[in-house]
């Protein structure tokens, strides 16, 4: 009995009865707008076979076959009538070989309205998950992937941070007065070094095991949500990492740039990284394909967006992790590197399916037409249409530090600052750009600012009480620096003190903390938590004055509150006539210090004793 057991399963292993290698997306939800799906399946000898589907409300509209015969491309229509359930995908050969593959479709358990963007009310927490907080050190090491050590020593190595690191420390984010929270990639990078940063991204579906597992990464996001914050996922839709599993078995010729060159082991080029042909009238189409096909970098292939099935996995990927994770945001990496009507394509199907979501792109340029071409509602020479509800406002970051590292003449210093926020005509939606002292691609604001506490407070204030969208680097609150190789991308994102078992200062407590760093957090904590109920802040009307003696006077004014920020550059004792300021209305009104809690009233003039910055309300 037990030999005709055997030879029964036998059989059935003969005929492929089996679970194919790969299918992407892993599962997929009844209930979108857009009914079409797009099925990646791969299995060796795959593009042999033909399909069949049979579920209520499901339908099979084509198979596509690909260049590699280890891979089809499956069309499938999901009708409003389809419920949740698993179904069957037979594939058969003509041969008498079966192959089954088991599918999924969920319920959506969140209506796509309340997948809830960022915004002008937010301030976001900016992590590299590696260098955070390491809660889990058996983690650390997984010896199936590449690089294989980890040395808190080295730079550029892992050293150990993980999800459950980001979790257990969420009411310190929150307790300092932040929103939201903005870690780098998290899935998998399966690269023989410097693979701690999450950008050269080996499988788009997978959570890198050094940093933990999907169901950790759910649990971060429902704690986020629980304590009413919100989670941002940074995507690469512009390139993955030459380790990737495709890179060995590439379904069509023209999946990635330069495809043939790489197959060929040929010389390949990278970007020029010439982002102004994407506007230049007079870009030459040499200067277009080098900015859009080139390689990021060398370990970086640069992925064909302008091929139909690359295209729908990037969107549908995108897609399957706001929905996995109940996301309020993305941040797309390298914005314009990418073809720039695939990421119209992109931003589009996205907002049409998370009408109150949120996108920003990096478009790293200090010129601010650039940004302002991004930007959804602008309105284009070309007629680009974007979709992308923000950009990155480098040039304000530029000004800001220009302004205070700069002495005061008539054309430098404070004058910088004026005229970078005077520019705000050029955006549609200026409260909706995103503002940053620095982030994980530049040197710490501290370090940018030469060491200057009174410089780094005045910077933070501002872009604090500036009318945009705030983020701020982990360990900006406990000045952290790169003093040693200023811009060194391995320094930069230093280890958070405290977030590993035996470190003798824990930023988290404020143990072993120096006295100028437990005095930055603690403004910083002051600033965060005005601003987290400060309607003026989040939407209130923008008034500045014109650099006055050394000073910088805004103010931010919504009802009854009105929030002023006094920029001083003045290492003396400065009195300045406050009549210069009377369209503001504030004549003998009460107003409070928001750092010292200190009142005073403004009458004829104020005395500014000391260089840095003064934060008033007229809130009681």
């Amino acid at each position: 009995m037990r030999f005709l057991w055997v030879l029964v399963v036998l059989f059935f292993f003969q005929q492929g009865f089996s679970q194919v290698e790969r299918v992407e997306p892993p599962n997929w939800w009844t209930g979108f707008k857009n009914t079409n799906l797009q099925l990646l399946v791969k299995e060796e000898a795959i593009g042999s076979f033909t399909a069949e589907v049979n579920y209520p409300g499901v339908s099979l509209k084509k198979i596509n076959k690909a260049d590699s015969p280890n891979y089809l491309f499956l069309d499938v229509s999901i009708s409003e009538t389809a419920k949740p359930g698993t179904f069957d995908i037979v594939f058969k050969d003509g041969k008498g070989t079966q192959k089954t593959l088991v599918y999924e479709l969920k319920a959506r358990d969140q209506s796509p309205e309340d997948f809830i963007g960022f915004n002008s009310s937010d301030v976001i927490y900016l992590i590299t998950p590696d260098r955070f907080a390491n809660a889990n050190p058996s983690n650390d090491v997984n010896t199936s992937l590449l690089e294989k050590t980890i040395n808190r020593e080295n730079d550029y190595g892992r050293h150990g941070g993980d999800i459950q690191g980001i979790t257990d420390h969420l009411n310190y984010i929150q307790e300092m007065g932040f929103t939201a929270v903005w870690p780098t990639p998290m899935l998998t990078n399966n690269m023989p070094r410097s693979s701690y940063h999450g950008y050269a991204i080996t499988d788009f579906y997978e959570v890198d095991p050094r940093f933990g597992t999907l169901e950790e990464y759910k649990n971060l996001a429902a704690t986020i949500h629980r304590k009413d914050m919100k989670l941002i996922m940074d995507m690469v839709a512009n390139h993955c990492g030459v380790e990737h599993w495709w890179m060995k078995d590439f379904p069509f010729d023209d999946w990635v740039n330069q495809e043939q060159a790489y197959k060929n082991k040929e010389p390949l080029f990278n970007s020029n990284h010439r982002r102004t042909t994407n506007q230049d009238l007079y870009a030459s189409q040499r200067d277009k394909d080098e900015m859009s096909q080139g390689w990021f970098v060398s370990a970086m292939p640069d992925l064909n967006q302008r091929n139909p099935f690359m295209a729908q996995y990037i969107i549908q990927n995108n897609i399957w992790w706001i929905e996995t994770l109940h996301l309020n945001g993305i941040r797309q990496d390298t914005y314009p590197y990418s073809d720039k009507e695939f990421m119209s394509d992109w931003a589009g199907a996205i907002m049409n399916e998370y009408p109150n979501f949120s996108i920003v792109g990096e478009e790293w340029s200090t010129n601010p037409l650039l940004v302002a071409y991004w930007q959804d509602g602008h309105k284009n020479k070309d007629g680009y249409k974007s979709n992308l509800k923000s950009s990155m406002d480098f040039p304000m970051q530029a000004n800001i530090v220009q302004a205070l590292n700069e002495e005061e003449t008539w054309g430098t210093g404070l004058v910088k600052l004026y005229e970078g926020l005077a520019n705000d005509f050029a955006y549609t939606t200026p409260e909706e750009i995103l503002i940053f002292p620095d982030n994980h691609d530049m040197s710490r604001i501290f370090t940018q600012l030469k060491g200057d506490i009174p410089n780094t407070k005045m910077a933070l204030a501002t872009i604090l009480t500036l009318p945009r969208i705030p983020q701020i680097y982990y360990g900006t609150e406990i000045l952290m620096n790169d003093f040693e190789k200023p811009g060194d991308h391995g320094l930069l994102r230093g280890d958070f003190p405290g977030g590993w078992k035996g470190d003798k200062t824990n930023a988290f407590t404020g143990e072993g903390l120096s006295t100028d760093q437990k005095d930055m957090q603690e403004f910083l904590n002051k600033v965060l938590n005005y601003r987290k109920n400060s309607k003026a802040i989040q939407k209130g009307k923008t008034i500045h004055f014109a650099p006055f003696m050394g000073t910088y006077f805004l103010f931010r004014t919504l009802g009854e509150e009105t929030v002023v920020m006094i920029l001083n550059k003045n290492e003396n004792p400065t009195t300045i006539d406050l009549k210069r300021y009377t369209e503001m209305g504030l004549d003998y009104k009460e107003l409070t210090n928001i750092i010292t809690g200190e009142k005073m009233k403004w009458s004829d003039s104020i005395t500014l004793n000391k260089k840095g910055v003064v934060l008033l309300t007229t809130k009681k």
